[in-house]
């Protein structure tokens, strides 16, 4: 017997394409629809909003279709409480544990909606009913006896809406360029990082060594001692490769500047290394004088915070390295909840890591030389990301240019 059930959406639906999405939906998955109510804004501001009668041939299909327009942010017409069920042990969830999304999100307890806390991708909503506190705990922070919310009765959320106001670019397109990037596209960026520094916004660049081999260091510090960035994400790679370079002018035994592999270069990363673990740390080694340029010093001389994450391929490693994955990710998190905006450059498997801890109205910026990587990264789910396909060497100095010039520091135009 087919069943059938009511919905309803609201909010700028059409612009963001949110409305196209769950119609395309429903259809793939064997289901179809009766627009009920469409009313669209007529101004700006106006929000707009519609209710369907969504059909299929059963309960079991109904109920997978009206789970995947849920994401979408689609709400049944009467919305009843929460259900939670208390975790029996740590780090076990109860069966049928709501998974959320990273898009913002709440919870309808005691008649009214409680805003869940610190949102991002593929974790548990633990509800404090004592305190009427929702928060988003990941598998590992899951403990015995936490009320565990189930289902997706009672679970609001928001996806990320095209913005109506004039802005430098567009997010929501969730684009790759395929094309080496023009300065008009730079220019976008750059006008984007300029806005998010002046309302405040915190700004991440998740970064790679490629960074460092493609001479692309020297615009990164510059762009960091401007103060466009407010944190620095990356592994032991590219701060030792940043060291190494600065102190003996090779990036993985090669002369940066020559392109070719000095003799015995081959030992210089690791006498880097060495050189920091004798003075204890990053900063110590800036503060000794030991490091007197790069990527690394001005993070340090400008208090940039940096995560340094750890992996089963390091050399080392570096003092500053959080060897423990889960510390690194939970360091990680910190920062990735306040920020604004990131710039994902030439790091993967960094940048999935990274998107997977972003609530999805963080604008996103991913740059890799290989097409595919570029678009694994905007795969993850994010709404708001844009991709482009450089290399860092040519992608960063183009960037330093563009916040030189718009930002109106002739002086250091002049000198590039």
């Amino acid at each position: 017997m087919e069943a059938s059930r009511e919905i309803e959406l609201e909010g700028h639906i059409i612009d963001s394409g949110i409305m196209t999405r769950i119609f395309d939906k429903i259809m793939d998955m064997g289901g179809n629809f009766e627009i009920l109510v469409f009313d669209v804004g007529k101004k700006k501001t106006d929000p707009s909003y519609a209710r369907l009668k969504v059909n299929a041939a059963n309960d079991e299909k109904l109920d997978a279709i009206i789970s995947e327009l849920h994401r979408y942010g689609a709400r049944p017409l009467e919305t009843e409480e929460v259900r939670v069920i208390e975790a029996e042990a740590d780090r076990v969830v109860p069966k049928g544990f709501y998974s959320t999304t990273h898009h913002e999100t709440s919870v309808k307890y005691e008649g009214g909606w409680i805003p869940v806390g610190s949102i991002k991708m593929d974790c548990t909503i633990v509800l404090d009913t004592d305190k009427k506190i929702a928060t988003c705990t990941p598998l590992d922070k899951l403990k015995k006896g936490n009320k565990v919310v189930v289902g997706e009765q009672g679970v609001r959320i928001v996806p990320p809406e095209r913005p109506r106001e004039q802005s430098n670019f567009e997010f929501m397109h969730g684009t790759v360029s395929s094309e080496r990037p023009s300065e008009t596209l730079i220019a976008r960026i750059a006008a984007e990082i300029l806005e998010v520094h002046k309302k405040g916004g915190k700004i991440v660049l998740v970064g790679g060594p490629a960074i460092i081999h493609t001479g692309a260091d020297k615009a990164l510090a510059r762009i960091i001692r401007k103060g466009y960035i407010n944190v620095l994400f990356s592994g032991n790679a590219l701060a030792t490769h940043d060291i190494e370079y600065n102190l003996y002018g090779t990036s993985l035994g090669m002369d940066i500047s020559t392109g070719k592999p000095v003799t015995g270069g081959h030992k210089n990363h690791l006498y880097a290394i060495s050189e920091i673990m004798r003075a204890g740390s990053i900063r110590n080694a800036v503060d000794q004088g030991i490091i007197r340029s790069g990527v690394m010093y001005e993070c340090v001389k400008n208090n940039v915070p940096f995560v340094l994450a750890g992996s089963i391929r390091d050399d080392g490693p570096l003092p500053d390295v959080i060897t423990d994955v889960m510390e690194a990710q939970d360091k990680m998190r910190e920062y990735t909840q306040s920020c604004s905006m990131v710039l994902m450059i030439a790091t993967l498997l960094h940048s999935i890591a990274v998107g997977n801890c972003l609530p999805s109205y963080v604008k996103t910026v991913c740059v890799d030389i290989n097409p595919s990587s570029v678009t694994k990264l905007m795969d993850r789910g994010t709404m708001q990301a844009i991709g482009v396909v450089s290399d860092a060497g040519t992608f960063l100095p183009l960037l330093a240019k563009q916040l030189d010039i718009q930002s109106g520091d002739l002086k250091e135009c002049s000198n590039q």
